[in-house]
């Protein structure tokens, strides 16, 4: 149980989470905040709660924030993680390439340590060949799973969902129990840090296709509108928002059109 102290900290730390990254924790995810504390404070040879919030506080270099946002992060992921997605963005940039379009950006909004931008990268080149000028930007607030992303090494068990022949086509085996991304899986990748709590975002536009899944679900409702008036803002008329499946506009002021449950068309002009 956390006392008095303790509760305070959590207060202090809540408030920077909020404040910095736009995550809205209560009361509920106290033993969550506790325990993932817990793994900075041994990291850091710190020995209280307390004493973690001084040495974060005098950290002039940001560093140690970063560090924090992302103990309090939940970076699950996997490759072809909610295939639906998958199946409906093919049927999507089908249609488009029939209509004779030839090159199109995608924005993945949370990369976490790469499973969904590389699968975008396989779908999206096995639906469009060679050819097609595709260009995919990754971002995340954290800079180590940005890191694992650019890495771009998985287990056996990590690339186990991938269907066997894309495997093959698309990684390359090292040693006994490592795939590294193949170069042309690379190609199209580029790789940011991003803090959706932060707007405007610096990027440019537009992208025909955004894709931030479960990320909303920790933001309150003013980070949600926040997030969605950017996505708005940088998606060309008639692209595509894709949110987790979790997720949802509802609240949310906006224009764009649900076309299926998690999925939005932004009208166009």
């Amino acid at each position: 149980m956390m006392n008095s102290t303790d509760n305070s900290v959590y207060d202090a730390i809540r408030t920077l989470a909020y404040e910095k990254a736009g995550m809205a924790m209560g009361e509920g995810k106290q033993a969550l905040v506790q325990a993932r504390i817990g793994k900075r404070l041994r990291a850091l040879s710190l020995e209280s709660p307390k004493e973690y919030l001084a040495y974060l506080k005098a950290d002039t270099s940001g560093e140690e924030l970063v560090q924090l946002l992302d103990a309090l992060s939940t970076n699950h992921t996997a490759f072809f993680r909610e295939p639906r997605h998958f199946d409906i963005m093919t049927e999507i940039v089908k249609d488009w390439k029939t209509a004779g379009m030839h090159s199109m950006k995608l924005w993945c909004a949370a990369a976490s340590t790469g499973e969904e931008p590389y699968t975008h990268s396989i779908v999206l080149q096995e639906a469009l060949g060679a050819t097609f000028d595709l260009k995919i930007l990754s971002t995340d607030i954290s800079t180590r799973v940005l890191t694992a992303c650019k890495t771009g090494v998985y287990s056996g068990e990590r690339v186990g969902a991938i269907p066997s022949a894309l495997r093959q086509k698309w990684f390359v085996k090292r040693g006994e129990d490592a795939w590294e991304v193949s170069e042309g899986l690379r190609r199209p990748m580029s790789f940011a840090r991003l803090n959706l709590a932060e707007a405007p975002y610096p990027m440019k536009g537009p992208f025909d296709i955004i894709f931030c899944r479960n990320v909303m679900i920790y933001f309150d409702a003013a980070g949600r509108q926040k997030f969605v008036d950017q996505a708005d803002r940088l998606l060309k008329p008639g692209g595509y928002l894709f949110v987790g499946t979790s997720e949802s506009l509802s609240g949310i002021r906006t224009q764009f059109k649900g076309i299926h449950p998690s999925v939005y068309k932004k009208e166009s002009a």
